[in-house]
């Protein structure tokens, strides 16, 4: 009599996660017409660029290496942007924690369709201690490193938007888009 009702509530848990969209971490499904890319960066080996082509090809998605090809959407990341602000700030006046930031934009052209912008941004706090100044750098690359991942794999997620976008930007409201809103102190 038990094993019956176990294997009822399990039946029902498998229904019930399939039902609501529920996927597991990395799997980002990617629409159809978006699953070959030509992936277009200003630095091709950058840390960035790196991370976005993981990101794509835990998604399934082909990364194309013929960008002469007219027919094959594309993925036009512009960079990152990073900056620090900061939070608190110790009795005697100096900084004792920052919020980083870091910010990506990028442009999704589908042929004959049209241009889609599409953005993401991170947030991490690092405690600044003056007394370990080796370890706090080490400790500022990892936590790049990690909001980088972040960033790509937001903007992975964000191709599906693109694909249920009916109408794409103008001219004007591209130019507007693409320009970077500054807060802080940015830095490349």
């Amino acid at each position: 009599m038990r094993h019956p009702i176990i294997t009822a509530i399990l039946a029902l848990a498998v229904l019930v996660t399939a039902g609501c969209g529920f996927n597991l971490r990395g799997t980002t499904s990617v629409p159809e017409g978006l699953q070959t890319l030509i992936l277009d960066s200003s630095d091709p080996y950058g840390p960035f660029t790196r991370a976005v082509r993981s990101q794509l090809r835990q998604s399934g998605v082909t990364i194309a290496d013929d960008a002469a090809r007219q027919d094959i959407p594309s993925l036009r990341l512009s960079g990152e942007s990073t900056g620090k602000d900061t939070v608190s700030i110790f009795q005697n006046g100096t900084t004792a924690e920052y919020q980083m930031v870091m910010e990506a934009h990028a442009q999704v052209m589908i042929p004959g369709q049209g241009i889609y912008p599409i953005s993401a941004k991170v947030f991490r706090s690092f405690f600044d201690n003056p007394l370990t100044a080796l370890a706090k750098d080490a400790e500022q690359d990892m936590i790049r490193q990690e909001m980088r991942e972040q960033l790509a794999q937001q903007l992975v997620r964000k191709l599906i938007v693109v694909q249920a976008t009916e109408k794409p930007m103008s001219d004007a409201e591209l130019k507007e888009a693409s320009e970077p809103k500054t807060g802080g102190q940015i830095t490349r």
